[in-house]
């Protein structure tokens, strides 16, 4: 099924506005992207570009980078979001329950969301047989945390024209690869009808920092400029939206950029027009809404 056809076109203008509890204007949703980087694969990033230009494999030095997020970096995002009182929701590998279970039990301990982002770190398309992949995800989820597993994000947002079909099919009930609109949004699959989530490849450490190669503290300038125009806008009666901020901890969770990031969460939190909401809760309040769009 084509992407118009699971999705078809709706103006945000002419979709009914939404209200949040207790008079919030904006959802801000947290996501940690956690992953498990497999030596034996072309690394799925690089900070450090291989020497002359050749590709090499095993790829240590970027296999590293990421490995530092894992032993220091993802412990920093998880003392700034509990000194806070903000439940983020985990994007994870589903092998990282078995591979850094320290990590998986910390963050599930922390009353995290976890939310299915492929089986290890490696692009959709490349997974030979992506259905079983997506159950062995949604199923190690499960025996780990003890709570099905709804929500999916790609790795790299990657999908097939198949992908919507499988995940629902598994029992995911949200899908944030389709960045397309500032709220949910009803996808058709060939197993019903899920939600897209909004998620954000704007206020996302990778392309601004590792990509776009933009000063540290462009990413809270973003987020907080970001707030600012929701927020006004739902005063003005185009009612409530979500904004999504995702970092990873081999970028956020770095000495030199933590306490930028606990300064914006220090900011967000100050505003007190915000409400900070896991992914599974953004699913429920949305079909509660009277938006069928």
């Amino acid at each position: 099924m084509r992407p118009e056809d699971r999705l078809p076109y709706r103006a945000s203008i002419d979709r009914p506005p939404l209200a949040l509890p207790e008079g919030k204007a904006v959802a801000c949703w947290f996501i940690v992207n956690v992953e498990n980087w497999l030596i034996d694969n072309p690394m799925p990033r690089q900070v450090l570009v291989a020497p002359t230009g050749a590709a090499l494999q095993p790829d240590i030095a970027n296999w590293a980078w990421h490995e530092y997020g894992m032993r220091a970096g993802f412990w920093r995002l998880l003392a700034a979001f509990e000194k806070r009182g903000i439940r983020p929701t985990l994007s994870i590998n589903g092998s990282v329950c078995l591979a850094y279970p320290r990590i998986a039990g910390a963050a599930h301990e922390a009353g995290w969301e976890f939310m299915g982002h492929g089986f290890v770190q490696v692009p959709t398309h490349r997974v030979e047989d992506q259905r079983a992949m997506i159950g062995q995800t949604v199923e190690t989820i499960r025996a780990f945390t003890g709570k099905p597993c709804i929500g999916w994000l790609g790795p790299g947002l990657t999908e097939t024209l198949d992908t919507p079909d499988h995940l629902a099919e598994a029992g995911i009930r949200y899908i944030a690869d389709w960045v397309v609109d500032d709220r949910p949004c009803r996808l058709a699959t060939r197993h019903g009808t899920v939600l897209t989530m909004p998620y954000t490849v704007e206020l996302n450490d990778i392309p601004t920092i590792m990509i776009q190669h933009h000063p540290a503290e462009e990413l809270g300038r973003r987020a907080l400029r970001t707030a600012d125009r929701l927020v006004r806008e739902a005063k003005a009666g185009a009612g409530a939206t979500v904004m999504s901020i995702a970092i990873h901890p081999y970028i956020t969770g770095v000495p030199h950029r933590i306490d930028l990031f606990e300064t914006l969460l220090d900011d967000l939190v100050a505003r007190g027009d915000l409400a900070f909401l896991q992914g599974s809760a953004l699913h429920d309040w949305y079909l509660g809404s009277d938006d069928d769009t």
